[in-house]
């Protein structure tokens, strides 16, 4: 076999440019978890020292992290004065907690996937699957805190307001279940924006259920959202008028018989809003990078949560909106739309 050398030379940049990265998730994890970022936000040029000072940390390792974040282009370095700055659109990023774009907790994903490496292990080489709580704990965290501030940032304002007639709905007073909840996230955003209407969360995981409560307590809503321990199929409340999947429903076993469970408990001209990962229907057009970590996310996790069900349906996290669209017509639904998309997420809505 004749070797191309710059053929070979490519794929070892590549190569090495993701282990390069892999380091630098560990450093931005780090640098989140110590203040190191916030320490620098909004101070312009600061040095090491000051860095330190300020999140009370050894001066000597914050430049040594502070070079690595220079190296990975997370900070500016002013080589004239040996200063560093994070510029207002990287503070965005890595320092606050609220914007819709903070990703550090994300890296807590894959320390759980490095942490759980021999079980997938076992999974892909057996064929057996691997339950959601049987996980490394900062997948839970790491999960909620990826998809918290996008959907702050978008479910109120753009995704209910793009599903026909909900909004309507939620402000004169609806029952409301959100499928999946994990730590109530998005169920407590929904319960803060529409005060007349009640809410359900459910979730298999009894310590994110834990958690939700605590988090719909501390927000004051807890009145009127009510979290249990069950899976899709196993709530017993009718009449609703609108059944959540919040990225989700590719994690499930039986997403078929989740989606027919909701239609049989959907009051009259209620609505399914479904929100899934991006992704088309083919391999060859989700070649990019949200691509790439979805189907990563999904051979360690979803697959392997759907498969410790005795899944029917292994969906996956890049299912596509042709795969989701054949699970709800087997359900028995008329309408399936899409509503919105993000580079993140589809938004689409179902209906009898």
């Amino acid at each position: 076999m004749t070797i191309n050398p710059s053929a070979l030379d490519f794929h070892v940049e590549r190569l090495f440019a993701d282990l390069s990265a892999g380091y630098g998730g560990v450093m931005v994890s780090i640098g989140s978890k110590l203040g190191l970022y916030s320490a620098m936000d909004g101070q312009g040029p600061v040095s090491s020292q000051a860095v330190a000072d300020r999140a009370g940390c050894a001066e000597r390792y914050v430049r040594e992290w502070l070079n690595s974040q220079v190296a990975g282009g997370y900070v500016q370095y002013h080589a004239a004065t040996g200063l560093y700055e994070l510029t207002a659109e990287q503070a965005m990023i890595l320092a606050d907690e609220t914007s819709p774009v903070f990703l550090p907790h994300a890296w807590q994903v894959v320390a759980s996937m490095w942490a759980d490496e021999d079980k997938a292990i076992e999974a892909i080489r057996t064929g057996k699957g691997v339950a959601w709580g049987d996980h490394d704990g900062r997948l839970f965290c790491g999960v909620a805190a990826f998809f918290r501030n996008g959907y702050a940032a978008n479910l109120v304002e753009q995704w209910l307001p793009a599903l026909d007639g909900v909004v309507d709905n939620l402000k004169r007073g609806a029952r409301v279940a959100d499928i999946g909840c994990g730590h109530g996230h998005s169920t407590v955003l929904m319960a803060k924006a529409f005060p007349n209407s009640v809410f359900f969360g459910f979730d298999v995981h009894e310590g994110s259920i834990e958690e939700a409560r605590r988090i719909a307590e501390a927000e004051g809503v807890a009145d009127r959202v009510h979290f249990a321990v069950t899976d899709a199929s196993g709530y017993s409340d009718r009449d609703l008028d609108l059944i959540c999947f919040f990225d989700c429903l590719h994690d499930m076993g039986h997403p078929v018989a989740a989606a027919r469970h909701a239609r049989a408990a959907l009051a009259k001209g209620g609505s399914v809003m479904l929100v899934e990962p991006a992704a088309a229907d083919r391999v060859e057009d989700n070649i990019n990078p949200v691509g790439r970590l979805y189907y990563a996310a999904s051979t360690t996790l979803c697959c392997a949560h759907a498969i410790s069900e005795n899944g029917t349906h292994v969906l996956g996290a890049q299912a596509g909106r042709g795969r989701l669209a054949e699970v709800f017509a087997e359900a028995g639904f008329d309408s399936f739309s899409l509503a919105a998309e993000t580079p993140f997420n589809l938004i689409l809505q179902a209906r009898v």
